[in-house]
């Protein structure tokens, strides 16, 4: 699967440099993988939902989330927003 803006990765791990590994494991995984729906990527990624129009992953352990839109057909991930949990749950991310 093709990721398209890991400008955003490397931003919030300029920001949070604890968070660079934990987002690069997931960068690797979804780069290395091609999920044909909703139900393999859900496999792969146990901890991710629906949220909306968007997918939301949990990376390193719960303290960080990447939200993210999705074309299965066209096996593009487009990074929306990456934080950290506090600011996931004020929800600015989600406008």
């Amino acid at each position: 699967m093709k990721i398209i803006s890991n400008r955003r990765l490397r931003e919030f791990a300029e920001r949070f440099p604890e968070a660079d590994a934990a987002l690069q494991s997931w960068r690797k995984a979804v780069e290395k993988n091609e999920f044909a729906h909703w139900g393999a990527l859900k496999a792969a990624f146990p901890s991710a939902d629906k949220v909306g129009d968007k997918l939301v992953f949990n990376v390193g352990g719960n303290k960080f989330r990447i939200a993210a839109g999705i074309s299965f057909p066209a096996q593009i991930l487009w990074i929306k927003a990456v934080m950290t949990h506090a600011e996931y749950d004020k929800g600015a991310w989600k406008k």
